[in-house]
């Protein structure tokens, strides 16, 4: 028979080691929960989205979406879309990014193109928009700022997101790519790079609102809504001059300040090359082109609203389908449809 005094001995050894190793476990558990949400402070997945303070730190999320558009030689062509430019209006079944897209099913030698083009989102909707048309796509975040909405012309919001435009530029020549920017109200009716001077001395080549007939005349009206730029020295120059001017222009867009440093004597201060295309072939509302054989791309300017540029963008595209079904092959060259929806842009 066991021993009483034994069996109790026992008994409080057996629970001693028992709340011992609650006391354990606890103290285990509450150690692994703290260190659980200290690592939480982290994101668990790293999301493609950059704002104006990180956008160097996280540079190669940018140098991966540049180097997936890349044609191969360094060179891409960029777009940046905000929500109203990527949903239909009210009285539109169309997009300005549908317009855009639709041009490169239409135009001539372009359809390969769109996997060149990298579609820089500047909010989430547009993120988005670009994912589902399974597109390149690039997120860019602004810390306080809202570039949802459609920026009227001219608009504070308009001239802020034009300069954040030429800011993430300057990041793109930084890297060392070569771009072709292009608005959203651009139709590429043919492929423009045919057009472009290959000459590698000419740093930047860039669309006219106005041209006068010389290449290299800085009377010529440049539009920044399209253009080609090398990345070199001088041109990383340029970008950094140009947006540094961003905070003594008040009232001014960034294409008034870029004309007003091109006529105030950049281009032989960093000894640039500089070719204003001519609007035969980069053409746009202010000056038609007046050949539909030699056109390249057709531009919305000289207008004020999405609304008025996706009616008259429609119809430039139709002009087009008419050309190529009915003229194309005749001596006869058509006439534009006047740019109804623009012109009435003004009147409101």
């Amino acid at each position: 028979m066991d021993n009483p005094k034994q069996s109790f001995g026992s008994f409080i050894v057996a629970v001693s080691l028992l709340l011992a190793g609650i006391i354990l476990l606890f103290h285990w558990s509450s150690s692994f929960s703290n260190q659980l949400v200290l690592n939480q402070k982290e994101p668990l997945c790293k999301q493609s989205n950059f704002t104006t303070t990180n956008v160097e730190a996280d540079g190669d999320i940018l140098d991966s979406a540049l180097a997936k558009a890349s044609m191969g030689n360094k060179t891409v062509m960029i777009a940046i879309v905000n929500k109203a430019y990527v949903e239909e209006g009210v009285e539109s079944e169309s997009s300005m990014l549908d317009i855009f897209l639709s041009s490169f099913w239409v135009g001539e030698g372009t359809r390969s193109l769109i996997h060149h083009i990298l579609l820089v989102a500047v909010d989430q909707i547009a993120y988005d928009r670009c994912i589902f048309l399974n597109l390149n796509c690039f997120r860019l975040q602004t810390d306080g700022v809202d570039f949802e909405g459609e920026k009227l012309y001219m608009s504070q919001d308009f001239i802020k997101m034009m300069w954040r435009r030429t800011q993430f530029l300057l990041q793109v020549l930084k890297r060392g790519y070569n771009f072709v920017f292009t608005d959203t109200d651009v139709m590429w009716l043919r492929n423009p790079l045919t057009r472009l001077s290959k000459n590698e001395t000419e740093d930047l080549q860039i669309s006219t609102d106005m041209y006068f007939g010389d290449p290299w005349s800085k009377k010529n009206q440049i539009n920044t809504g399209f253009y080609f730029v090398r990345s070199n020295k001088k041109t990383i120059s340029l970008f950094e001059t140009w947006y540094g001017e961003k905070d003594n222009s008040t009232g001014k867009k960034e294409q008034d300040v870029l004309l007003d440093l091109i006529r105030g004597g950049i281009i032989e201060q960093l000894g640039l090359r500089v070719r204003f295309l001519d609007t035969l072939y980069f053409s746009g509302f202010c000056q038609d082109s007046k050949d539909f054989r030699a056109v390249t791309t057709v531009h919305a300017n000289c207008c004020r609203s999405i609304h008025a540029k996706v009616l008259d963008l429609k119809v430039v595209l139709s002009d087009w389908k008419r050309f190529r079904m009915l003229y194309a092959n005749s001596t006869t060259n058509p006439q534009w449809t006047k740019h109804e929806g623009c012109m009435k842009s003004w009147q409101t």
